[in-house]
């Protein structure tokens, strides 16, 4: 059967009278945006610690946007990102003497998901790379240090803390990758497998869940079709807007020059066990006028045809040994 935890990464941008707008702003269209992803088939919906406050304004409560989603025909909040991208004097992962900061500001965003099913606390364990560099294996040591200490914290509250590695971030490469999480407590710390960053990166996303899906809890599927060869991860202060020469990095699946593997995943993920959430993100699919809602559409026919597909394939392979 086709999977079925399908989550959808909340990046959505809307047009509105007051020009282009996320829907949170307004609840008229945070309703028509949750009923088109629960129409294309999402049933979970992954959102950002920033958000969580408009949300509880609009809903009543948290508990009040969760029943809205179950009333819509979603189930839950399934993930929650929070990130450190640009590091400050007080919040910077690979300083240790910001780590109490950091720490309290997760223990915060923890404590307002209280009592809901939220699965994954996803965090970006680094800062930009040009603000951290010289990455040392100290520094690494360092940011494995914070988040082993917020990986305790939320698996206490019922959330696991995962790690989602940006291209331009401090921990980019498969060393730097393996060295993080050989430092990182395999009990509190686990893995978020972002397909495209991992991509641009140059590292293969799916020999990266080969080689740790025992502590993968989930996934950004999203395309690329550039490789960063020119060291564009150090452009400050964005590398994803202001790269020279790369105009769009992120696709969604299904649209020619992709260089993301998908099929081979979804068959590593069906032989692996692993049962757990698949999230579709769409990070600035309306660059050059492009709409995503349409992103979505695209998306999900890849998933019902291409993705079921491979994961029949797999599933027959598997009944057969």
């Amino acid at each position: 059967m086709t999977w079925t935890k399908w989550s959808y990464m909340d990046h959505w941008v809307t047009q509105t009278p007051q020009g282009p707008l996320p829907p949170q702003f307004n609840r008229a269209y945070m309703d028509r945006y949750l009923k088109q992803l629960a129409a294309t088939g999402f049933t979970g919906f992954d959102t950002f610690f920033f958000t969580l406050p408009a949300l509880a304004g609009m809903y009543g409560s948290l508990a009040g946007f969760e029943q809205r989603l179950r009333e819509v025909g979603m189930e839950k909040i399934t993930g929650l990102f929070t990130a450190y991208p640009s590091a400050t004097a007080y919040t910077a992962p690979h300083v240790r003497e910001t780590h109490d900061r950091i720490f309290a500001d997760c223990e915060y965003t923890a404590n307002a998901v209280d009592g809901l099913a939220v699965e994954n606390f996803i965090v970006m364990p680094s800062s930009t790379y040009y603000q951290t560099e010289p990455v040392t294996d100290d520094k690494i040591k360092a940011m494995a240090e914070l988040w082993s200490r917020v990986g305790e914290m939320t698996l206490a509250r019922g959330m696991k803390t995962t790690c989602h590695f940006e291209f331009w971030g401090a921990i980019r490469t498969r060393e730097q990758l393996d060295l993080f999480f050989q430092y990182a407590d395999p009990e509190t710390v686990f893995f978020f497998c972002d397909t495209a960053q991992h991509t641009i990166a140059g590292v293969d996303p799916v020999q990266m869940f080969r080689d740790y899906r025992d502590r993968c809890t989930g996934f950004h599927f999203k395309d690329t079709h550039t490789v960063d060869t020119n060291e564009a991860y150090r452009t400050p202060p964005d590398p994803e807007m202001m790269a020279p020469g790369v105009d769009r990095w992120f696709y969604e699946m299904g649209t020619p020059g992709g260089l993301v593997d998908f099929p081979a995943l979804m068959r590593e993920i069906v032989t692996s066990g692993y049962d757990g959430w698949l999230t579709v993100e769409h990070d600035k699919a309306d660059t050059f006028g492009g709409s995503y809602a349409e992103a979505t559409c695209v998306a999900k026919w890849y998933i019902d045809n291409v993705l079921a597909e491979a994961q029949a394939e797999a599933e027959k392979e598997l009944s057969t040994r």
